[in-house]
C-alpha cells in the first residue's frame, strides 16, 4: 500500500540536534529496503505560489495561503505492507523527533 508522508516542523523549532538520528542513514536504509520510493525536502513557505479560481478569476497568492507555526518542510512516498509498517517506518525518521509526520493512504491504492 502506498502512503504519502508528509514531514512537518515548527517555523521555529526547539530541539537538541546531537540527539536526532541521521536522516540520510534513515533515507539509505528505506531506499534499499523498498519501503520509500520518492522523497525531498522543499523550499521555504515564502517561495510557495497558491492558486485558486474563484468565480472563473485566477487568483494568485505568494506565499502560503494560511499564517501557521507548522509548516511542510519535505514529503516521502512509502510503500508499506499496511499502516502499521508505515507507522514504524516514519517512527525512525528523524523528524519524528523534533516535528511531526502525517501518514496518508493513496486513494485506491
Amino acid at each position: 500500500m502506498k502512503y504519502l508522508m508528509f514531514v512537518c516542523t515548527d517555523t521555529e523549532p526547539e530541539t537538541d540536534e546531537s540527539r536526532i538520528p541521521d536522516v540520510e542513514r534513515w533515507v539509505t536504509e528505506n531506499d534499499a529496503a523498498g519501503r520509500r520510493l520518492a522523497g525531498n525536502q522543499l523550499t521555504p513557505p515564502s517561495s510557495a505560489t497558491t492558486v485558486r479560481v474563484r468565480g472563473g478569476e485566477l487568483l494568485l497568492t505568494d506565499g502560503p495561503f494560511a499564517e501557521t507555526k507548522e509548516v511542510i518542510v519535505g514529503f516521502d512516498i512509502l510503500e508499506c505492507a499496511d499502516l502499521d509498517e508505515a507507522i514504524e517506518v516514519a517512527r525512525a525518521h528523524p523528524m519524528a523527533w523534533v516535528g511531526r509526520l502525517e501518514l496518508r493512504p493513496f486513494a485506491g491504492a
